[in-house]
């Protein structure tokens, strides 16, 4: 298959093999390696031995926050969302947050501000447990999500998902899982938005001066991994999933 055609495949954080691929071509036509494709696909034992119509985990996929340029005067382009610092006053919240048969997702993720991802990933217990080791330390946003809805017992093991469309075509076919509005949005309802650089996922956090708070996985340090913050955004918004279960 030609590397224009495996690039023309869907960027979601994973790749069908097709007849005729080879590891090496998918590394370079996605722009990583064979050690790292290895790494983030435990279970291929040879790099000569791949099989049509299995799935490959890519690393390095666009599932991230990316800051924006500050907009101009009468632009639609959003705006860099502030990070609030770990210890600063909580946004007021809207009601209840989203409970799950083993707590809140809200109260679980705030468990966690501060932490970056890379370290958050290798803990033994908790989140970090069930955030893949694999993700690169700058695209865990649907992992870290996918950690803490199967923490709260909201989602399944098999449920979870580190791309951000993935996450979303999972929650949509849960019928735990209601599309709402941001309007009638709880705190740890699942936020997926569009950004400049692809998506992002995050969940719902209350509203601080008439501005709705975002807690995630975040690309907030100075070399583009992500930490766990809470931040306020302005992209566009695809969907809103708030559990019902």
């Amino acid at each position: 298959m030609s590397t224009a055609a495996i690039r023309s495949q869907p960027s979601s954080g994973n790749y069908k093999i097709q007849y005729g691929d080879t590891l090496s071509g998918i590394a370079k036509a996605r722009g990583t390696t064979v050690s790292a494709l290895m790494k983030a696909n435990p279970q291929i034992k040879d790099a000569n031995k791949i099989y049509a119509g299995r799935s490959l985990n890519i690393p390095g996929q666009r599932d991230s926050f990316e800051a924006a340029k500050p907009s101009r005067p009468g632009s639609s382009r959003p705006s860099s969302p502030s990070t609030q610092a770990p210890g600063a006053q909580a946004p007021s919240t809207t009601g209840p947050a989203s409970q799950g048969p083993k707590g809140s997702p809200f109260e679980i993720a705030k468990n966690q501000l501060g932490k970056n991802a890379g370290s958050l990933k290798l803990e033994k217990g908790g989140v970090g447990s069930d955030m893949d080791d694999w993700v690169p330390n700058n695209v865990n946003c649907a992992n870290f999500v996918s950690a803490c809805l199967e923490q709260a017992g909201q989602i399944k093991n098999g449920q979870h998902h580190n791309a951000v469309t993935g996450l979303q075509a999972n929650l949509d076919k849960d019928p735990n899982f209601k599309r709402v509005p941001l309007s009638q949005a709880k705190p740890g309802d699942v936020v997926s938005m569009k950004t400049p650089g692809g998506h992002h996922v995050v969940m719902f956090a209350g509203m601080k001066n008439g501005k709705p708070q975002f807690i995630g996985s975040n690309n907030v340090n100075a070399d583009g991994s992500q930490r766990i913050s809470m931040t306020s955004m302005n992209y566009p918004i695809l969907s809103v999933h708030q559990y019902r279960g």
